[in-house]
């Protein structure tokens, strides 16, 4: 950050302050942030930022005495509220409170922030941003600290291998607030061996604060205590999660040792109740009607949720694509509670046997899934290709859609293959499946042409038995129905591409239908 330049040098300020009330309200107001902490307090003080820069101008740490004279605090109000300020800015990080009592910048002390990586052997790595290398902790200074704990750190010399060592200054984030672990009750006392090997140190847990636990039950405990040197943190047990070798255990460990938020908030399921099963007629208002379209979606035996559906027809020599997604946008309204929690979850998570949703279930495996035979919303992408597998012409519009079947990779694959019990069911689909394939192979040409590489990995399925344990795993047979899916997707996003490149250009073309030809 850029301060302004001081009109009053340090050396002098301390001569002048004392009878020169003029000066102090001179200098009060060459804080840049002062009418920030004008509006946030009634009898504001200097904001960090100015504070920072007085002990920075200087050159040398600074008891709070002589912080308070430089920055003209005199009333008992302040000077309580400085004390603050300075302690909350040493918990932050900001300065450093050293043996003599001064306050330092830690880059003047040449200390590190940065994320402490725990290892299974007791010692632990420094990530420092902005540096290439982790900075190494050894196990004596590791008991001071978690894995995953924000820390200031100063250089320590090299140890005997040559690495980097770093003692810890203090602790600026406990960023660890729960712990998954097993519970033992040994000789009276009570504690958890956390199930994350780098996290080396047991939580004890006081008894009243055991909560029912049985020896050896997968327990979460939060911390109550973070330790100082050398003494083991101290924890309540918050949840029992059940035996260790219970069925989908280990998701459930997962799912707290990464933080994967797998409740919705009170006020999300408050919020999805409004919505029913049926798409509301007044959200279909305004959309294309693809309804009678036989759109299809194309998944793998155990999907859960159907994002995108296809359908193609013969155009002239080439041919007409409609890939339809998804479209949450009348759901998830910007900035709603929805949306919120959306992008705090980031994602969807999938496990082997289990997902956890980045939205509630009514969405993701409902009104926001192209499910068979009922309406819903979705953005669709309609295109033209030419025989030659070439992208002529596209257009992105809302609409609203009606899945005519959920097909699988197997079932799509037997049906190009001849299977008659397969294309007699879908009877109707099959001429639309066939133009699919065709396309396909006119885009996968296109592609060898234009020197595109292939991709060909091995994908793996884990087949459980009934009590959720791996019992073998199996290639995933890639066949041709997976790879028209791909293609289909590809030439969508490569219009998609080309459409914002457009708008980038100013050249609003994509939402546009093709003109008719002059004679």
């Amino acid at each position: 950050m850029h301060y302004p330049p001081y009109s009053v040098k340090l050396s002098a300020l301390f001569k002048t302050v004392k009878n020169n009330d003029k000066k102090r309200k001179n200098l009060i107001n060459q804080d840049p942030h002062y009418k920030r902490e004008l509006e946030k307090y009634g009898n504001p003080i200097p904001s960090r930022e100015f504070i920072l820069s007085v002990i920075r101008d200087n050159n040398a740490p600074m008891n709070r005495d002589e912080i308070l004279t430089a920055l003209s605090i005199q009333n008992e109000e302040q000077i309580e509220a400085m004390r603050r300020r300075l302690r909350a800015m040493e918990n932050d990080g900001q300065l450093v409170f050293t043996k003599r009592k001064r306050y330092a910048l830690p880059e003047k002390l040449d200390l590190f922030k940065g994320t402490v990586i725990g290892h299974r052997e007791g010692f632990g790595f420094l990530q420092v941003d902005g540096k290439k290398d982790d900075l190494f902790i050894p196990n004596h200074q590791m008991q001071r600290v978690m894995h995953g704990d924000f820390v200031l750190a100063q250089p320590a010399g090299l140890d005997r291998r040559g690495r980097r060592e770093v003692r810890i200054v203090r602790v600026l984030e406990s960023r660890k607030k729960q712990i998954v672990g097993r519970f033992f009750l040994e000789n009276g006392f009570s504690y958890v061996v956390p199930d994350d090997s780098r996290i080396g140190r047991d939580i004890l847990v006081p008894n009243e604060h055991r909560n029912g636990a049985r020896m050896g039950q997968v327990v979460v405990v939060e911390l109550q205590e973070r330790s100082a040197s050398f003494n083991q943190p101290i924890g309540v047990i918050t949840e029992i999660l059940g035996d260790n070798m219970a069925k989908g255990m280990e998701v459930e460990i997962a799912l707290r040792n990464h933080d994967i938020p797998h409740k919705f908030p009170s006020a999300v399921e408050k919020y999805v109740k409004k919505f029913t099963e049926e798409v509301p007629e007044e959200a279909k208002k305004g959309r294309v009607d693809l309804r009678n379209l036989p759109l299809v979606t194309i998944d793998g035996e155990d999907a859960r949720d159907f994002d995108d559906a296809v359908y193609c027809e013969k155009h002239g020599k080439g041919w007409k694509l409609w890939v339809a997604i998804a479209d949450v946008s009348y759901y998830v309204r910007l900035r709603s509670t929805l949306d919120v929690e959306a992008h705090n979850r980031g994602n969807s998570v999938y496990f082997p046997n289990r997902v956890v949703p980045m939205l509630p279930e009514i969405l993701s495996n409902g009104l926001c899934s192209l499910n068979p035979q009922v309406d819903r919303l979705c953005m669709v992408c309609e295109m033209q290709i030419s025989a030659k597998g070439k992208l002529t012409d596209y257009r992105f519009y809302e609409a609203v859609m009606n899945s005519h079947a959920r097909l699988t990779y197997t079932k799509v694959a037997k049906m190009l293959e001849g299977d008659e019990e397969l294309r007699t069911r879908y009877s109707t689909l099959v001429p639309h499946l066939e133009e699919l394939y065709k396309l396909y192979q006119a885009l996968l040409s296109a592609r060898h042409q234009r020197g595109a590489i292939d991709f060909e990995t091995i994908e793996t399925k884990f087949i459980f038995n009934a009590m959720g344990r791996i019992e073998r795993i199996e290639p995933v047979v890639r066949n041709d129905a997976h790879k028209i899916i791909e293609e289909c997707m590809i030439l969508a996003n490569i219009a998609a591409a080309n459409f914002m490149e457009n708008i980038k250009s100013q050249r609003y073309i994509a939402f546009m239908p093709p003109r008719a030809k002059k004679n």
